[in-house]
């Protein structure tokens, strides 16, 4: 059953956190901080509280929210959300092939940037993450950086809807 904003401006802290606190890539003081802006107005709302709480952390805190993510089409242990989003694009069923293209673009950037490439998979193909990733190695890591935040709240605006039972 999708949850209506009623609900969660009626939510205790530990509720809210329980169901808000993997929307940033587990980084639950996102929601913490977030539960103490209530009461929302709608999800649009929920969204740019929690955005804005992203946008004021430190540069370090920010890094530390984009090292949370995996690596795209890795086999390693995620999230739920990021399975399901990376599960959407066929990630998850990559040929032998395939993988050792994502695993080597994987390696190049974080050589390059020292966190992980991000991307908002929804509305994206294997093969344009793939132009994405190749494009944005061409990138400062300052540019990058910032774009990875971008693509950070596009994933989590993606997952409140999720949420709340909307479509995207």
């Amino acid at each position: 059953m999708a949850l209506t904003i009623s609900q969660v401006n009626q939510m205790s802290q530990g509720d809210f956190v329980e169901i808000f606190g993997t929307v940033f890539e587990n980084t639950p003081t996102i929601a913490i901080q977030a539960w103490n802006h209530r009461p929302f107005c709608d999800v649009r709302d929920l969204h740019k509280k929690m955005v804005d709480i992203v946008t004021d952390m430190t540069d370090e805190a920010k890094l530390l929210l984009i090292k949370a993510h995996p690596d795209l089409g890795s086999k390693i242990k995620m999230a739920e959300a990021s399975i399901s989003e990376q599960k959407s694009v066929g990630l998850d069923k990559l040929s032998p092939e395939e993988y050792a293209k994502f695993n080597s673009l994987n390696q190049t950037y974080k050589e390059k940037f020292n966190f992980p490439f991000i991307i908002a998979v929804k509305n994206h193909t294997k093969s344009s993450i793939l132009q994405a990733f190749e494009s944005r190695l061409s990138n400062d890591i300052e540019s990058d950086r910032l774009q990875a935040i971008v693509e950070i709240t596009h994933i989590a605006y993606f997952r409140l809807n999720a949420i709340f039972g909307i479509e995207n």
